[in-house]
């Protein structure tokens, strides 16, 4: 294993324009190329959009998905990372058979390394759970790759470090949600249209517990708690009527940032993945600590819990709007 310099991003996305989201990926490309990065990671669905997702009918849905590999945007992908020399992973709808996934693929010159189907999906009931984790070996490490919510469960990271990884490309759409939460809830609109003028409202924020500080209670866990480098990409600004905050970053295995996407434009940030922090850091011996015969109820349906219900208050929610 060697240091590896590696890209994350933050953009803003139009609604299901494929060709302008592209137009934006690959600037950004080229400019993680300039900066020395073998690596870029783009946010969770960044091809055609994701929140506007949630008001399309199956066939509409279908329309927007593509097969994986062997579609336009897969193909488009491959060909930017040929160009650059450098592997892109960006997010994709894939259609195989009858199902629909929320796809997250890797691509390089010589074609697509990996994809993952989000394992917790929820924003629309026309797309299919994920049933597996996604490990792949590049440039001498190990990546794991989980999308979004998926990074919300410690045992999926766990479960993704235990299968080799040394990196967890987490790709995400999120913050400044509606939430219960001290602090949480939606950014206004015109904070985001306004920034130009009111740089400091919007960061203000975007920083506190809506955004940033959110993420910040528990995405360095992950890193930590497993040893690993985290590569943290998120939309930014207006996505399907919502307001998003950005603050990709790149976390190392002790759980610091080690960069941060802090503007509020289009952007990358590179970081150095230093060998020596991924073989030093506390979480392999984590790891090796185990109590497994401790463990059964971790693989039993909780008896004190009913199921999660979220995602069909989600769709309920959506069906509510779509009236």
């Amino acid at each position: 294993m060697r240091d590896l310099r590696v890209a994350v991003a933050q953009f803003e996305t139009h609604d299901g324009d494929k060709d302008y989201n592209f137009s934006v990926i690959e600037k950004l490309t080229g400019d993680a190329k300039q900066r020395g990065a073998e690596l870029v990671l783009f946010h969770e669905l960044c091809v055609p959009g994701y929140t506007y997702l949630e008001t399309l009918s199956r066939a509409e849905m279908e329309a927007v998905a593509e097969p994986v590999p062997h579609g336009p945007s897969v193909k488009r992908l491959q060909s930017l990372a040929a160009r650059h020399g450098l592997i892109v992973s960006a997010g994709v709808v894939e259609r195989e058979g009858d199902n629909l996934y929320n796809c997250q693929v890797a691509v390089s010159a010589e074609g697509m390394l990996a994809r993952h189907r989000k394992i917790h999906e929820f924003v629309s009931p026309h797309l299919s759970c994920g049933d597996s984790y996604t490990n792949f070996q590049a440039l001498g490490w190990n990546f794991g790759m989980l999308t979004c919510y998926d990074n919300n469960l410690p045992e999926n990271a766990r479960m993704t470090a235990m299968r080799g990884a040394d990196v967890i490309l987490a790709p995400h759409v999120t913050g400044c949600l509606p939430s219960p939460a001290p602090g949480r809830g939606v950014v206004a609109p015109e904070v985001w249209k306004e920034r130009h003028r009111d740089p400091v409202r919007c960061r203000m924020e975007f920083d506190g517990p809506k955004g940033r500080g959110w993420i910040l209670k528990w995405l360095p866990a992950r890193a930590w708690e497993n040893g690993v480098y985290v590569l943290y990409a998120n939309v930014l600004g207006l996505d399907g009527g919502t307001i998003k905050p950005g603050g990709s970053m790149v976390l190392d295995p002790y759980g610091e940032i080690a960069a941060e996407c802090r503007s509020l434009e289009d952007e990358i940030v590179v970081a150095t993945l230093v060998a020596e922090n991924r073989r030093l850091a506390s979480g392999d011996s984590y790891i090796r600590a185990r109590r497994p015969e401790l463990y059964d109820k971790m693989v039993e349906p909780n008896p004190h819990l009913s199921p999660d219900k979220r995602p069909e208050v989600y769709w309920q929610k959506i069906r509510e709007k779509q009236k």
